[in-house]
This record gives structure tokens, sequence and C-alpha cells, in this order.
């Protein structure tokens, strides 16, 4: 019988997704069941509504990534529409950030339609066994961790208040706000994760589902079409490859902004030929600069991502010329198969498409991945990601699957995770728990080093003369790695990130 390692957001999920082995899957069962289970029970985090990619490398097989991230939506409409349906909500969040929500700010999901063909691709059990424990946790109830109950606690009387039907569905008897370990029962959600276990994937797009949200959209202001949701393909693409010590690691393409981030920072910590703390947060400054300057401003984030590869292999970080919440799991089986997923909804648009409980994401309220304007896109367009779920293997049969949530600390904390496993030796759980650093690069403002109390990093940035903010030991801010991995002898191992809720199982 086959067996699988997992890391997930919690318990729940990891439950999910033993259990989609057991009933006959593989790790892409076991990494589908977990991924659904957790846009259920941590509401506001992250919902099926959003974007989301799926890094897979089939045993004896090559590697691919699903590309399912969001859209620019508006195929058919005016000019008039643009521009509206959006409302503008400063939070406290991350240390301050303004964010704009509402009807305006949901662009295309694509979540459904990666999971959808990642599962037709690869998956061995039967897709109804992959949301069996999401339709099961929503039916019956779950609790409330404590990462979305700070999150709701912050964002109830703005984000999700606006909407009754959201507010409702995030509160308890009376409007009473969440705390950790309250139950939450979501039965419209079970209803219509039952109809998508049933249908299939596609009714978000063409069928019964993919009709309310248009319809909704329509009335309320938003942007999405008919036409927007049946054009929607998750894109299989070929991965980028970087050889790290022993591993060959593949990871997410452009136009994905993260996985060419991730690649270019590992591999000059490669050349380097070392994790000094110094050249840890000299290639993070080089890389996130030029990240903020050319990419975040890019009309064509595929074609800057590949030249900067090439400028970096031709000329190293000289050739840089320089002027959010989201949930992962990785999964390995006994095979070894390997599958890492990370999904984003964003902050959330604080819509709710009537009588369903699917929760809209906010994607194109987030001005950091919209630098070139709210709208600014051509409908069709894939919009910027962080996210950088990655897979890689050895030649004496090691396998692991790996990623993290984090928004722009998504690329530091794997770059750091990575260096440390892969080129020092060090084991998984070791490298993830040590401290991290991250360059915070921000247009206008002074560039300064975040990082977890540690003498050593502390020194370097003494060193090096840089503007520095010191956070606890574990903060949330820097990420929450999840990995599995196969040993070359076939052992089964999981590892959790203490700096988010996290839970691993192997079976």
């Amino acid at each position: 019988m086959r067996s699988v390692a997992v890391a997930a957001t919690g318990p729940v999920a990891v439950d999910a997704a033993l259990g989609a082995v057991r009933a006959g899957g593989n790790a892409v069962d076991a990494a589908l069941a977990a991924m659904v289970v957790a846009m259920t029970t941590e509401p506001g985090i992250v919902s099926p509504m959003g974007g989301a990619y799926v890094t897979i490398w089939p045993a004896g097989g090559e590697p691919e990534v699903i590309d399912g991230n969001v859209e620019m939506p508006g195929r058919g409409l005016g000019k008039d529409r643009f521009g509206g349906g959006l409302f503008e909500f400063a939070l406290t969040y991350g240390g301050g950030i303004t964010v704009y929500a509402g009807p305006g700010s949901v662009a295309t999901p694509g979540a459904w339609a990666a999971m959808g063909l990642a599962h037709e691709r690869h998956g061995t059990g039967e897709w109804s066994r992959v949301l069996h424990d999401a339709i099961k946790a929503a039916r019956d109830g779950f609790h409330v961790g404590s990462a979305a109950a700070s999150y709701l606690l912050l964002t109830l009387d703005n984000i999700f208040g606006w909407d009754a039907q959201t507010a409702a569905a995030l509160t308890g008897p009376g409007g009473k706000l969440l705390k950790a370990g309250d139950r939450l029962r979501s039965p419209d959600l079970a209803d219509t994760l039952e109809l998508i276990a049933e249908k299939g994937w596609r009714e978000v797009y063409t069928g019964e589902l993919g009709r309310a949200l248009a319809a909704d959209q329509a009335a309320r202001g938003g942007l999405i079409t008919a036409e927007d949701l049946a054009s929607y393909e998750a894109k299989v693409r070929t991965p980028l490859r970087l050889t790290a010590g022993d591993w060959d690691i593949a990871t997410n393409p452009p136009p994905s902004v993260g996985g060419p981030m991730l690649a270019v920072m590992l591999g000059q910590l490669v050349a380097r030929g070392g994790t000094d703390w110094r050249d840890v947060i000299k290639v993070q400054e080089h890389v996130l600069t030029y990240r903020t300057d050319v990419h975040d401003f890019s009309a064509d984030l595929e074609d800057d991502g590949y030249r900067m590869l090439e400028e970096v292999r031709l000329k190293g970080l000289a050739g840089l010329t320089t002027s959010s919440s989201t949930a992962h799991v990785s999964a390995v089986d006994s095979d070894g198969t390997a599958c890492a997923i990370t999904a984003s909804s964003g902050y959330g648009s604080g819509a709710t498409i009537p009588g369903t409980g699917l929760m809209l994401n906010n994607c194109l309220g987030e001005p950091e991945l919209n630098r070139l304007g709210l709208h600014a896109l051509a409908p069709g367009t894939r919009l910027a990601s962080n996210m950088a779920p990655s897979a890689g293997r050895t030649p004496d049969g090691r396998v692991m699957a790996i990623g993290t949530p984090g928004a722009d600390r998504i690329t530091t904390a794997l770059m750091q995770v990575l260096a440390r496993h892969c080129l020092m030796g060090v084991d998984i759980g070791e490298a993830i728990g040590r401290s991290r650093a991250h360059v915070r690069v921000v247009r206008g403002e002074a560039t300064r080093v975040d990082y977890e109390k540690d003498p050593e990093i502390a020194a370097a940035i003494e060193k090096l003369g840089m503007p520095a903010l010191e956070h606890d030991n574990h903060a949330m801010y820097f990420g929450g790695v999840g990995a599995a991995v196969r040993s070359a002898s076939g052992v089964l191992s999981a590892a959790g990130d203490p700096r988010r809720e996290a839970a691993t199982g192997v079976a």
C-alpha cells in the first residue's frame, strides 16, 4: 500500500491528505485534499476562489508546474465599467497597509482549474474523495485557528463587514466575534463543495456556480464576465530548474515572479559557495531591488522573467541593473511522487457569491500586485505572483516538496531554508526552524533588513551598515515553510514551521 508524508496547515488538512491516500490516492491527491480543507477551514486567510500553483514531480517522470494564477477580468465590458467597485481600507496588518476590497477587486479565479487539471493529469484516486474531508468540515463544523481568528479581528469591521452574507458567515451567534477554538459551520459551502465533487471542477467556470458568479459580479459592479470564466485555462508550464548541492530543484517559471527570484537568489548563494549572512543579505537586496524597479512595473512578466535569468547567467548579479495571504501544502509519497501547492486569495474582497459560501479574492485590489495601476491590465492577463511551490530530487533517490506562504517573504524564506538543507546538509526541520532575515525593499523608502533575533545576523547587518528592524524569534512575518521528504532509503518525513499553525503526518 502506498504511504505519504504531508506538511499542511493543520490536523484536519493532514487527516484529509492521509485519508485520500488510504482511499487509493497518491501525493497529488493528498496535497489537493489538504489544500481544499485549508481553503475551507482558514476563513479570511485563503479561499478556493483565488489562484494557485501546483508543482508536481511524478515518480519516473519530468516535473511540471500547473499555473492557476488569477487573471484580469473584463472581457466584453465597456471602458466605463473599469475603475469602480473598489473600497479602500487601511489595515494594521503587517505594520500598516492599504488594500482595496469590494466586487471590483475580484480577479478571475484559477485555483479550481489548477487543482482539477492536476488531478486529471496525475491523481490516482477519485475526485470526490479529494473533497470529502472539506465537505465534512464545512457541514459538521471546524475549530477556528489562531491565525484566522487574529486576521478576522483586524478585518471583520472592514473587508469582511460590508457584505452582510460574508459577515454572518464569519461571526458567531448574535454577530459575536470568533475566537481561536470557536466552532464554525459553513452549510452553504458544504453544499457547494458537494456540487463540485459530483459535477467536477468545471462547474465553477461554465456551470451553475460560474453563472452565479458572473451574475453577482454584474449586479454589484465587478468585472468578471461569463466570457472570462469560459476562457480561463490552467496552463501546464515547464518549471525552472537549478542545481543546489546534490539537489535538482524545480520551481515556478515566468510569468510568476516568485520562482525566478528564488532561482536567482539561491543560484547566487551556490555560486558564492556558502551561506554567510552578509551574502544572504546582499543577494536579497540586489535581487529584490531589481524586482521592485523592473518586475513590479512589467508589462510582460514572462518576457522580463526570462530576460532576468539570462542576464544573471551571463553577468551574475552585475547584470541586474537597479535604479498576500497564502496557504501551502507539501506531499511526497512512497513511490517518489512530489506535489507542492501554494494558493492565495489575497486579503479577501469581502464578497460572497450568494447562497454558495464561496468568498472571493481581492487580487485586483492588492497594490503590490498591480503596480501599473488598479484595473490597468488587459483582460486575460495573469497577475504577478510571489508563489513558488517547488520540488526536488537527488541522484541517490531523495525527494522533496517544499513551499511557503508569506507574500514577498516567500522567496527569501525558501532561499534560506533550501540553502541550509541542500548546500549545508542541515536536517530539513532544523533548516526551517533556524532564524531568518528579509531585506525589505519598498520604492521611495529606505531599504532595511528585517530579521529574527540572532547575534550572527545582527553582526552581519552592522558590518554592512544597513538599517534594520529586529523581530521576535519565529515571527509569522517570515513565512510558514512546509516540507515533505523521502530519504534515499525510502523513509518518509515532513516538517512544519513554528512560525505559523502547521501540522505534519506520515502514513
